[in-house]
């Protein structure tokens, strides 16, 4: 029996050892947030955090997840109030259909922690870390969205680097 801390709540998985996290989470009451896309990590629309990186949860078994810590899109809001990337998909319409907007916040908001810890991406590489559009889109590029939605993406993940910090802390980095 797998044991996993799944948005601040143990939960003990009686799962077959063949089930992914993906399929997992979804069978657990009111945690259908995280989507189900290609089923081949391909299309990012599962993406969560898993111990703060992002991951494709239809790639990962859940007793891989042992002992680790789940957040999916629902553990992002905190005390009914939407974290800052939530609101500003909200302002910004960074969403069309919203199929894989879990799947974009959820990467967004790993993106976001790798910029506060200054990682650079493998693109930019080198030690150098910028908050660039065409860096957003880069470290983005694993979620997919067929509906052309990505400028108020960008522009979302934009307000939220802002109102958290993260842009300063990467310019700070920038100016070094």
């Amino acid at each position: 029996m797998a044991v996993l801390s799944i948005n601040g709540q143990e939960v003990s998985l009686n799962e077959d050892p063949r089930t992914t996290l993906l399929d997992t989470l979804r069978e657990i009451p009111g945690l259908t947030g995280t989507k189900k896309g290609c089923d081949h990590g391909q299309c990012g629309a599962c993406t969560l955090l898993l111990d703060g990186r992002r991951v494709n949860s239809c790639l990962i078994l859940a007793v891989q997840c042992e002992g680790s810590e789940v957040t999916t899109i629902e553990g992002l809001a905190q005390d009914g109030t939407l974290n800052p990337l939530q609101e500003a998909f909200v302002r910004h319409d960074g969403f069309q259909c919203g199929y894989c907007t879990p799947g974009q916040i959820c990467s967004a908001q790993g993106m976001l922690d790798e910029l506060a810890n200054l990682e650079p991406s493998d693109v930019t590489g080198k030690g150098e870390v910028s908050l660039s559009r065409e860096e957003i889109q880069e470290r983005m590029s694993g979620n997919l969205c067929r509906c052309g939605a990505y400028a108020n993406i960008v522009d979302a993940i934009l307000e939220a680097a802002e109102k958290t910090g993260v842009a300063s802390s990467v310019s700070k980095e920038a100016e070094a």
